[in-house]
């Protein structure tokens, strides 16, 4: 079953997992975000840094309409610093979210603990989960999501699984290991780990595009 309660007074067994993985089952990947990655994302940075860039130039080229250079370049003052302050506010959040965050794959099902305030640890076993969508990219960072089956249990919440959910997805939300580097690599981990055991056994391109069988391995995103 998937499991999202939480004990606040309770410490890990070890790190990212809530409990001894029972005997027959095998740790056979760790990771977490790439919190740069994570920011771009999730948090749009990049069009942030590109607004406030965008802002600065616009208010050099009104000044220099009136006032002498050296006026209008101390006009990019404050859009600098306001940039500079929302970029490093969006970053550090992504960094707190990256760090306290830990996905783990077993033999039988994936884990995720997440949160900074609130930590929370989610647990899927492969026979709750119908597909499994991997979006590679250039970088070979990726996101794979993980739709729950329809008998899984519980709806899960958008809002308290956020930043590590499948985008776009919020009526029927589906955790995610969000940026994580290598993401074809735990691909195929997780394609022959889940081989026979998924609700629907494939594993298929983010996009929608055709599914393969598991063992095949996952197909990344275009």
């Amino acid at each position: 079953m998937m499991d999202h309660d939480h004990d606040d007074f309770a410490f890990e067994h070890s790190h990212g997992l809530p409990e001894p993985l029972p005997p027959g089952e095998d740790m056979l990947w760790q990771g977490k975000p790439n919190a740069w990655r994570l920011a771009v994302e999730s948090l749009l940075l990049k069009w942030v840094i590109g607004y406030f860039a965008l802002l600065t130039v616009w208010r050099v080229v009104s000044a220099l309409a009136d006032h002498p250079a050296g006026v209008a370049f101390a006009s990019a003052v404050p859009p600098i610093v306001l940039g500079l302050a929302a970029v490093g506010l969006l970053y550090g959040f992504s960094w707190l979210q990256a760090r306290q965050a830990v996905y783990t794959v077993t033999t039988s099902r994936v884990i995720l603990r997440t949160g900074a305030a609130l930590q929370v640890t989610l647990q899927m076993p492969y026979s709750k989960i119908e597909n499994i969508a991997l979006d590679l990219r250039k970088t070979g960072t990726g996101t794979i999501a993980f739709e729950p089956a329809k008998d899984g249990g519980a709806q899960l919440s958008y809002l308290v699984l956020w930043p590590h959910v499948r985008p776009w997805h919020a009526r029927l939300p589906q955790p995610a290991f969000r940026c994580i580097p290598d993401a074809q690599h735990v691909a195929e981990i997780l394609a022959e780990a889940a081989e026979g055991k998924l609700a629907q056994p494939q594993i298929a391109r983010a996009e929608g595009a055709p599914a393969r069988p598991a063992g095949a391995g996952p197909v990344p995103a275009e």
